[in-house]
């Protein structure tokens, strides 16, 4: 059994141009968990850290519709709502994942879907921290010399 003393982590870059959110999204979570390593051990954080570069230009399965400022939208992403609440009465909101890509927030798309693919309790919360996201083509982790995407985890 592995336990945090014995764990390596490995970095990984994927680039999410074109790639649907859910099915990359249950990838990145097996990565995160360290489901795809033989250690894989439930109450110790195995996972690796995930960059994931163009996070703007995901896409939704669904009928593709015309849209000026993002090449792969669909039926999908219009209908596709986030809800949060402020905890006055009355005080629900939603969103829907267009106004989010509109926003400029196509990272807390893809973060919200790999967060309720993790555990819910403080290892998940530990492990969603290992996630960076980026809007553009370039990161920040250079320095982690991050490896490419293995072709067995693309989705």
């Amino acid at each position: 059994m592995a336990n945090a003393k014995t764990v390596d982590p490995e970095w990984f870059v994927v680039d999410a141009d074109n790639m649907i959110v859910g099915r990359l999204a249950t990838k990145i979570a097996t990565v995160l968990m360290g489901k795809h390593k033989p250690t894989y051990t439930a109450h110790v954080d195995t996972g690796g850290y995930v960059v994931v570069v163009n996070c703007d230009k995901i896409k939704f399965t669904g009928k593709e519709l015309a849209h000026d400022s993002h090449p792969y939208f669909s039926r999908k992403m219009q209908e596709k709502s986030y809800a949060k609440y402020s905890g006055y009465p009355s005080g629900l909101k939603n969103v829907t994942a267009e106004q989010k890509l509109e926003r400029g927030q196509a990272t807390q798309v893809l973060s919200e879907a790999v967060r309720r693919m993790l555990p819910k309790n403080k290892l998940g919360r530990q492990m969603l921290k290992k996630l960076k996201l980026y809007s553009g083509p370039t990161h920040d982790h250079q320095a982690q010399q991050p490896q490419e995407w293995p072709e067995y985890l693309l989705p």
